[in-house]
């Protein structure tokens, strides 16, 4: 059975098991405020995607997701508030720069009044940005701890900048209030369904690169760099390519996610993108279980849901039960979610099904002197 799960054609029938339900059951069994819920939710897988292979595959503890994922959000956002400001303001100028600016839009504002621009920085520039860092970074073989407090630094140092630019990117109240989707209404059902379909669909794709990437050649080489890196740079490999082209990869699927994301939530600000964010991110590929393929995508859903259905209920719980989940994951499962299986197995399995020990041949009789002979 594991073998028919791992071959291509397991592959190709649970995308499309996960094509019927997240595509068909999904929308015909829940509402459009749930469903909307569960498209956020899906953003989150995205971005988890590229956790497990950076992290689960290349070792890169990458606790900076959340700057890749401002990114694209943010990105997405202006060329929103820069077409609603066309389509029902006339001016052209965002609402809260009249309030917080000079009532001008930014130079560096201006290039996303484009679809196509917007739609080619959203990859392209988590992507050079991840590019730039992953070469300052490899190139120098920082790794390990050190490689995950830079990430996080700069995440933090992302969020700070974000929260003093009032007048450019809205500070700490972000960017909210779209009405239009590349021209489409936000407000139509209809397009909030067309919404998640996007959202799924880019999801299932990022599964589909991603098992491609974990059993090439290159992911071959991605885990022995995880494994023996000395050994891969004594083969004749670099290491800090393998980590770079990894890195990027990752960092444009949490670009991806951020633009999904802002339309289909309807706000982002410093507080998405921020620490607290990546860090979650994180916790979510743990528990799942980092080094599959479904396991970061299952430990993001379920972390999400959870956040949602307690901190509504228990708002002061939450954080302590992460806390108590993660510790409890990393204690008694350190495979995450994914290995549950595995260990049901195993404490169903019942003494009697243990292999019997192979028996030892029964010693041989002493042997007989004939009466007559010479001792």
């Amino acid at each position: 059975m594991s073998t028919f799960l791992q071959s291509r054609w397991g592959v190709l029938s649970g995308l499309a098991a996960g094509a019927v339900l997240l595509l068909v059951a999904a929308p015909a069994t829940l509402s459009v405020f749930n469903l909307a819920l569960l498209g956020k939710f899906l953003c989150f897988a995205i971005v988890a995607v590229g956790i497990g292979l950076a992290w689960g595959r290349g070792g890169m503890l990458t606790l900076g997701q959340g700057v890749f994922f401002g990114l694209g959000a943010y990105i997405m956002a202006m060329h929103l508030k820069l077409a609603d400001a066309s389509l029902f303001g006339g001016s052209g100028v965002p609402d809260f720069m009249s309030l917080y600016g000079a009532g001008e839009v930014p130079a560096w504002w201006e290039p996303f009044r484009s679809p196509i621009v917007t739609l080619a920085a959203i990859v392209l520039v988590p992507g050079l940005v991840a590019l730039l860092l992953g070469l300052a970074v490899f190139k120098r073989r920082v790794k390990g701890a050190y490689f995950a407090i830079l990430s996080q630094a700069l995440a933090a140092a992302f969020a700070v900048f974000l929260v003093g630019q009032q007048a450019t990117t809205g500070g700490s109240n972000g960017l909210s209030g779209f009405r239009s989707f590349f021209g489409f209404d936000l407000k139509d059902p209809s397009n909030k369904l067309m919404l998640y379909s996007i959202a799924a669909v880019v999801l299932l794709l990022a599964l589909a690169a991603a098992r491609q990437l974990m059993h090439s050649r290159f992911g071959e080489l991605l885990e022995a760099v995880r494994d023996q890196e000395e050994r891969v740079r004594f083969l004749g490999y670099d290491p800090a390519t393998i980590k770079t082209v990894t890195y990027v990869i990752a960092a444009v699927m949490a670009g991806i996610a951020g633009a999904l994301f802002v339309p289909i939530v309807g706000i982002i600000s410093p507080a998405d993108v921020g620490v607290i964010p990546s860090i979650a991110f994180l916790i979510g590929v743990a528990i799942g279980g980092r080094a599959t393929l479904l396991g970061p995508v299952l430990g993001a859903l379920s972390v999400a849901i959870a956040q949602t259905s307690l901190s509504s209920t228990f708002p002061s719980f939450w954080v302590y039960f992460q806390g108590l989940l993660f510790v409890l994951v990393i204690g008694f499962m350190p495979g995450g979610l994914a290995s549950l299986p595995r260990l049901v197995s195993r404490l169903k399995k019942r003494p009697d099904d243990e292999p019997s020990a192979v028996p030892l041949p029964a010693a041989a009789p002493p042997a007989t002197i004939p009466e007559g002979a010479t001792r």
